[in-house]
């Protein structure tokens, strides 16, 4: 048994709304669902959104959170570790500003005033900057050091969560587009033209998505289980007639 979803959002201080956005972009999927159609939060769910939480702490986007979790070779513990250091940087600034917070009550209330070094030094963030920066040059070398990779996370890096809740109603509108359209043969120019538009929407959001780069990502979507299940979630069977699709897309455009 795992824990539903409003017992998840309250045993985390997020919102329900919270969660079922991160699901939603696929950064953290319920365990299963049960027979009335609870979403369950396994013990493995519970420990990746502590991480989530983690790593919102430190500033790191929703985007660089699901590139390091989602890789198979992600590491917890020396996650864990790095976290803390950089979390520790950061109590320290907080303490420092606290600090500075008092002296100058203090010093207002004398009617005295500290030097211009003195009223800014607290908040000065260039060690948490740089143990972040170590952390994540250290990650995207590891988890992904493809141009690709690097231009995805440049790009969505900056995306507020309007930004995604918009990014995420155009692939659900394409996503609805391919359901209603899978009992035509993959090579039907319909069919065609919305993996067209499919491919629109990663080069639009994500990344420059040639022909090349669309064809490995239909094979991704039928055997890398994770791309699989989260496309299911739209319609079952979507992942094999989306990939099906790309494969005709692409030897059409040679």
């Amino acid at each position: 048994m795992g824990l539903k979803i409003k017992e998840t959002a309250d045993a985390a201080g997020v919102s329900v709304r919270t969660l079922h956005y991160y699901d939603q972009i696929g950064l953290l999927t319920p365990d299963s669902v049960s027979e009335s159609g609870y979403r369950l939060y396994s013990s493995e769910n519970l420990e990746n959104l502590q991480q989530i939480l983690f790593f919102r702490e430190l500033d790191f986007s929703l985007a660089e959170i699901k590139s390091i979790l989602n890789n198979p070779g992600f590491d917890r513990m020396e996650a864990l570790i790095r976290q803390k250091k950089m979390l520790a940087e950061k109590k320290k600034r907080l303490d420092s500003i606290i600090s500075l917070l008092e002296k100058t009550i203090i010093l207002s209330e004398k009617g005295k005033t500290m030097n211009e070094k003195e009223l800014f030094n607290a908040f000065d963030t260039a060690d948490i900057q740089r143990h972040k920066k170590e952390f994540a040059g250290e990650t995207r070398k590891r988890y992904g050091g493809t141009e690709t990779y690097r231009e995805s996370i440049s790009r969505t890096s900056g995306y507020s969560e309007k930004d995604w809740e918009m990014i995420s109603d155009d692939s659900a509108k394409i996503y609805q587009k391919f359901i209603s359209q899978m009992s035509l043969p993959p090579s039907d120019p319909e069919v065609l033209e919305t993996v067209s538009q499919w491919q629109g929407h990663i080069s639009r959001f994500y990344y420059d998505c040639s022909d090349e780069t669309l064809s490995g990502l239909g094979e991704l979507y039928i055997s890398d289980v994770r791309f699989m299940e989260n496309i299911d979630k739209a319609g079952p069977g979507l992942a094999d007639f989306m990939s099906r699709a790309i494969f005709e897309y692409c030897r059409k455009n040679k």
